[in-house]
């Protein structure tokens, strides 16, 4: 903070990998348990920057994200429009703010919601910004967590919760000419989908050379959206792991289907979003296929330690 420097991160428990960056010298401490890094990455110089703090000056390498214009973090209330099951375990929330108070982010940035007695739960905008300045959560339901009984059990249209936020640096770089991937699993679609409907305003002054989305669920029930039908000309790729034998489209990991049909990603920029694993091993494969270590922008969805 002192050298006016804005780093990537996400989560802030050292969990996601968000903000992992490498030391190339100096000395800091750990706040938190680096979970999110392996043993190797460890030895090798690798810290995450939510969890550390510095002992002396450090030379790292890492974006220095200063350059965007990140919206101010505010907490305010907010009333529950509508709740519309999407899916047998995911609800679509639509939250209102007060008219004076709308909530300016930068798509796939993300707001924690907090419940009765201060539970903190982060979801993903699932919109991109709107003149009504509504919010659209994608839900998914946990067993056992107390803020998912409340979300599909006690939940009621005009509740008020309060939120805080923008937060997060999942968001668009420059995209001029890249091949434009977007990698998800799960309700990680969601953030995804906020930037979408945001591209054609992006697109009309630096257009990418081409933008495919690969989705991935266990069972046809998970596919919950109709991302082939979003504004904008993109290729979609849905992938499922447990699909049955009617089903007609990828099979297995979306970093594999998604380098059946683009193979070399030298000039691509890669946003990937969902289960922690899929990000760890997405990350390596596509390093493999030659995308440059800095375009790989990713959001871990990582379970709280006490649902």
């Amino acid at each position: 903070a002192k050298a006016q420097i804005a780093l990537p991160y996400s989560c802030k428990t050292g969990r996601c990998s968000s903000c992992k960056c490498k030391v190339l010298s100096g000395q800091s401490r750990p706040l938190v348990d680096e979970l999110g890094l392996t043993t190797e990455e460890k030895e090798d110089g690798w810290i995450l920057s939510c969890a550390r703090t510095a002992e002396s000056d450090l030379l790292i390498e890492v974006e220095d994200i200063s350059a965007f214009v990140i919206p101010t973090v505010k907490t305010l209330p907010a009333r529950i429009s509508s709740l519309k099951k999407l899916a047998p375990d995911v609800l679509r929330v639509l939250l209102r703010v007060p008219p004076n108070n709308i909530v300016n982010y930068l798509p796939g940035q993300y707001v924690n919601v907090i419940g009765v007695g201060g539970v903190r739960r982060s979801y993903s905008i699932a919109n991109a910004p709107s003149a009504d300045g509504q919010l659209e959560l994608h839900i998914r339901a946990v067993v056992g967590g107390v803020m998912s009984d409340y979300w599909f059990n006690g939940a009621k249209t005009d509740d008020l919760v309060r939120i805080n936020g923008p937060l997060g640096s999942f968001f668009l770089r420059e995209a001029a000419g890249l091949d434009l991937v977007f990698l998800a699993t799960g309700t990680g679609i969601a953030p995804i989908k906020a930037m979408i409907e945001a591209m054609p305003q992006l697109a009309a002054s630096k257009p990418p050379r081409s933008v495919t989305v690969v989705w991935g669920g266990r069972v046809q029930d998970d596919m919950y959206l109709d991302v082939a039908a979003m504004p904008g000309n993109h290729v979609f790729i849905p992938v499922l792991s447990r699909a049955s034998p009617s089903w007609s489209g990828g099979r297995g990991y979306v970093q594999q289907a998604l380098l059946e049909v683009l193979p070399d990603l030298s000039k691509a920029a890669v946003y990937a979003c969902g289960s922690d694993a899929m990000i760890h091993s997405a990350r390596l494969a596509m390093f493999e296929a030659g995308l440059p270590a800095n375009r790989f922008y990713s959001d871990a969805f990582v379970s709280s330690a006490a649902n």
